[in-house]
C-alpha cells in the first residue's frame, strides 16, 4: 500500500513505514529520514533481524522501492462496526476451543448422555474418522450423526457431506438435519441432476442426501461419485451393503460396491446401523472391511473366531443407556414365545406340502446337476417360499396354491405341442439382496406361481394333479376354522391383560407378518373379531410413502385405530413409540428383523413397559428356523461383546437354548 497512486515517493519514507525494495534481504522499516535539498534523504532503517543502518536514497531511486505499509499512530480512531465484524467473526471461529459443545448449544435439542459420549468421546477425536455406531434401534443415531456435522462443521473441518439411507428416510433425514440442526441438505433427485450445469450434482452440491438404491443401481452415478471428495460420508442402515461368501466365492451385492467407493471418496466415514451382524461371522468381517480393507482382508480362518472390533465401533444396547440423572432411558422389554401345536387337519397338510416342496427340492438338484443351474435355482427358491407361506396362514398357502396350479393349467393350454418350455422369470440371486420389500414381494408372487421342474406336459399334468390334491386341503383347513395360529392370536387378545388399560379399553397393538395374503386374511378377520371396521389398518411394500405416512399418523393419533398390521416395510423408519406392544404373527428367518421390529415401539420417548410376542408352530420347519435364530443370536452375542438382547424369548419346551 502507497500513500500517493501507485508509485512511492521519497516524502512516503517516514518513520514507521516498511520499505521493499533497498535491500535485497527484504523489506526494512524506517527509524528516522533527514533530507537533504529536495531530491536526496539520509535514511535510517532497521532489518527484519534488527541490524540498524543508514543509506543516501535519491530522487532517481523512486522507481525501486515500494511502500509495503505506511505507518500509522496508534489509535481508537478506526471504524468500529468494521472492527466489531472481524472480532465476531474471530471469535466465533475459535468459539469451539472456549465451548468444546457448540454444537450442542446452537441446536434445537437435548441430546442425552450416550449421545454427547459418542459424539464427543467416540467420534471427534478420531481423525480420519473411520467408524461403525452400532447402538440399538431407537437410540437416536441420526442425532448423533447430525451433531457430528454440525460440530465439524464449526471446526471448520467439513463443507461437503454426504449422506446415503434407504429410500423412506432421506426425507426424515432432511427435516431432523434441518429442524433440529439447522443444516440444510438437498435430496439427490433426478431433477436436481438434470437441473445442474454439468448434470453432475456431486460435484456442484456440497452437502446432499442420497437414496442408497438409487446410487446403487446407477451405475453412471456410482463413476460420477467416484470422481470427487467428500469430507464426510455417512450411511444410514448400513447393514444393508453386505456381501457372502459362497463356497470360496465372495459374491459382493451392488449395495457392498457402492460402500467401498463411499470408503474411497470421504476423508471421514461413518457408518451406522443397529443391527451389524446378522449371525454369520465372515459377512460380518465383510462387512468391517467397508472401513478397514486391509485388516479384513480375505475369508476368516478355520478356527480363527470372532476378531475384536471394539476400536472400530461403538455397540450399546438400550438396557445400558442412562439419563443425566442416572434414571435408565428406556423402559423394560419383555420377549415371548407362544408355541402351538397344529390341528390335525392343519398337520395333514402341513405334512403333504412338505412333501411336495422336497421333492421338487430334489428335482431342482437334478436339473442343476444336469446344468440347468437357473432353472433349478428357481423351483428351488418358488418352493421354498412356498413352505414358508405354509408357516404362514392358511389363506398364505391357499392362495399360493392356487395361483400356481392356475398358471400351471395356462401354461399346458399354451404348449399342447413339443415339449413345455421355461418362461419362468429369470432370479440374480448376487442382486436378490439389492432389492426392497415391495420388489421382494413381486419376485415371489411370479416365481412361486410359475417356477416348474416340469419338462413336458405329462409332468406338468401330473404336478396339476398334485397342486389341485393340496389345494383342496388347504379350502379345508381355509373353511374348517381349525386355525389354531389365529386361536392363538385371539386368544391373546382376549385374554392377556398388558393389551387393555385398567379402563378396559384396548390398547395400540402392531402385529408383523411376512406375506401379502397373511395380512389380508389378518386384517378381514381382527375387523370381524373386533367388530369394527376402522379400528384396524395395514402397511406393506406396495403402500406409497405418503400413504404410509398417513397411517402412521393415524394409527398414533386417533383412538379409534387400535391395530396397525405389516410387513417389514414398517420394519424401519417408521416411528410407533404410541404403542408398546407388538406381535410376531410370522417369524422372519433373520434375528436382526425382529430387533428391528421391536426397535419401532422401543425408542427413545417410549414410557411403558413394551412388549413382544413370538408366534410359533412346534414341530414344523418355523420351530426349527427359531432354534437356528436362537444360534445365531449367540453368534452375535460373542461377536458383539454380549451387546444382545434376547428378541425370542424363552426356547422352544425341549430346545438346545434358553437365553435369559
Amino acid at each position: 500500500m502507497t500513500s500517493t497512486g501507485n508509485r512511492s515517493q521519497l516524502e512516503d519514507l517516514t518513520p514507521g513505514a516498511v520499505v521493499v525494495g533497498l535491500r535485497p534481504d527484504g523489506p526494512v522499516t524506517v527509524v528516522a529520514a533527514v533530507w537533504n535539498g529536495s531530491s536526496c534523504v539520509t535514511l535510517t532503517y532497521r532489518t527484519a533481524g534488527g541490524e540498524v543502518a543508514e543509506q543516501l536514497v535519491f530522487r532517481d531511486d523512486e522507481a525501486s522501492f515500494a511502500i509495503e505499509a505506511a505507518a500509522q499512530p496508534f489509535s481508537f480512531d478506526g471504524d468500529p462496526d468494521r472492527f466489531r465484524l472481524v472480532s465476531e467473526a474471530r471469535r466465533i471461529r475459535l468459539a469451539y476451543l472456549f465451548d468444546p459443545r457448540l454444537a450442542v448449544h446452537l441446536s434445537l435439542l437435548e441430546p442425552l448422555p450416550h449421545q454427547i459420549q459418542a459424539v464427543y468421546g467416540e467420534m471427534l477425536p478420531r481423525q480420519p474418522l473411520r467408524f461403525l455406531l452400532a447402538d440399538d434401534p431407537g437410540a437416536g443415531k441420526t442425532i448423533m450423526a447430525g451433531l457430528y456435522i454440525k460440530e465439524l462443521m464449526l471446526r471448520g473441518d467439513l463443507r461437503r457431506c454426504l449422506v446415503v439411507a434407504p429410500g423412506g428416510l432421506v426425507t426424515q433425514w432432511q427435516d431432523e438435519l434441518a429442524d433440529k440442526l439447522g443444516l440444510s441438505f438437498q435430496i439427490l433427485t433426478r431433477d436436481l441432476i438434470e437441473a445442474s450445469r454439468t448434470v453432475d450434482a456431486f460435484s456442484e452440491h456440497d452437502l446432499v442426501i442420497a437414496r442408497l438404491d438409487h446410487l446403487s443401481r446407477n451405475e453412471e452415478l456410482v463413476e460420477q461419485l467416484s470422481h470427487t471428495e467428500w469430507d464426510l460420508v455417512v450411511v444410514d442402515e448400513a447393514h444393508r451393503m453386505s456381501a457372502h461368501f459362497y463356497g470360496n466365492e465372495l459374491k459382493e451385492t451392488k449395495r457392498y460396491q457402492l460402500g467401498r467407493v463411499l470408503g474411497q471418496v470421504a476423508r471421514h466415514f461413518l457408518l451406522m446401523t443397529a443391527t451389524p451382524h446378522a449371525g454369520k461371522e465372515e459377512d460380518y468381517q465383510l462387512f468391517l472391511a467397508l472401513l478397514d480393507a486391509d485388516r479384513f482382508e480375505g475369508r476368516l480362518r478355520n478356527g480363527a473366531g470372532s476378531v475384536d472390533a471394539s476400536d472400530l465401533m461403538r455397540r450399546m444396547i438400550k438396557e445400558r443407556l442412562l439419563r443425566f440423572d442416572g434414571r435408565p432411558l428406556f423402559p423394560e422389554r419383555r420377549a415371548y414365545t407362544l408355541p402351538y401345536p397344529l390341528s390335525e387337519l392343519e398337520r395333514e397338510l402341513y405334512d403333504d406340502v412338505t412333501t411336495y416342496v422336497t421333492e421338487e427340492m430334489n428335482r431342482a438338484d437334478a436339473l442343476s446337476k444336469q446344468g440347468d443351474g437357473r432353472r433349478g435355482n428357481r423351483v428351488g427358491f418358488a418352493v421354498t417360499v412356498l413352505q414358508r407361506r405354509l408357516a404362514s396362514s392358511p389363506e398364505a398357502i391357499y392362495k399360493s396354491l392356487t395361483r400356481r396350479r392356475q398358471r400351471l393349467e395356462d401354461r399346458v393350454a399354451e404348449e399342447r405341442e413339443g415339449a413345455v418350455r421355461d418362461v419362468g422369470v429369470e432370479i440374480d440371486f448376487d442382486e436378490l439382496e439389492d432389492l426392497d420389500d415391495a420388489e421382494v414381494e413381486r419376485l415371489e408372487d411370479e416365481v412361486v406361481d410359475e417356477a416348474s421342474s416340469a419338462r413336458t406336459i405329462a409332468e406338468l399334468q401330473a404336478e396339476i394333479a398334485t397342486l389341485r390334491r393340496l389345494e383342496a386341503l388347504a379350502a379345508r383347513v381355509h373353511s374348517s376354522g381349525s386355525d389354531r395360529k389365529w386361536q392363538e392370536l385371539a386368544g391373546l387378545l382376549s385374554d392377556s391383560p398388558e393389551l387393555f388399560e385398567p379402563s378396559g379399553a384396548r390398547r395400540k397393538l402392531i402385529i408383523f407378518t411376512e406375506h401379502r395374503d397373511t395380512l389380508n386374511y389378518l386384517v378381514e378377520r381382527l375387523r370381524t373379531f373386533l367388530a369394527r371396521e376402522d379400528a384396524v389398518i395395514s402397511i406393506h411394500g406396495g403402500t406409497p410413502r405418503e400413504e404410509r405416512r398417513r397411517l402412521q399418523e393415524l394409527f398414533m393419533h386417533d383412538r379409534d385405530t387400535t391395530i396397525l398390521v405389516a410387513t417389514d416395510a414398517a420394519g424401519e423408519g417408521i416411528n410407533l413409540q404410541h404403542a408398546h406392544l407388538l406381535v410376531n404373527y410370522d417369524l422372519p428367518w433373520n434375528p436382526n428383523r425382529i430387533e428391528q421390529r421391536f426397535g419401532r415401539v422401543h425408542r427413545i420417548g417410549q414410557e411403558q413397559v413394551c412388549h413382544m410376542w413370538n408366534l410359533v408352530a412346534a414341530d414344523t420347519r418355523e420351530g426349527l428356523v427359531y432354534v437356528r435364530l436362537l444360534e445365531k443370536l449367540e453368534e452375535q452375542r460373542r461377536a458383539l461383546g454380549g451387546q444382545v438382547f434376547n428378541v425370542l424369548g424363552d426356547a422352544l419346551p425341549g430346545g438346545r437354548y434358553a437365553i435369559c
